[in-house]
């Protein structure tokens, strides 16, 4: 049985690299997800520019990440990457 929540929903984006987001889920896990060995091809391709890349933002609706140019990614796979990369809160 997947861990995943079928809703995983994003509530919180933070660019932490050129190609590296920190992302906070509906559950509260916090983790990282790392794109900066990707390939951007095709219609993919403008995120390959970090400043682009860094204008993602939280899609409200959706509960996923998304560009300004009509580019988002499923949450489901996010929430993965991020829980194999939590951020743990230092106190």
């Amino acid at each position: 049985m997947s861990e995943i929540p079928p809703l995983a929903r994003v509530t919180r984006v933070e660019v932490v690299g050129d190609h590296r987001l920190r992302l906070t889920f509906e559950d509260g896990t916090v983790g990282d997800v790392s794109y900066e060995s990707r390939e951007w091809k095709g219609v993919l391709e403008p995120l390959s520019d970090p400043k682009v890349f860094a204008e993602v933002t939280v899609d409200q609706q959706m509960g996923t990440i998304a560009w300004p140019n009509g580019i988002d990614f499923a949450p489901e796979p996010l929430y993965a990457e991020a829980r194999a990369n939590q951020v743990v809160a230092s106190r």
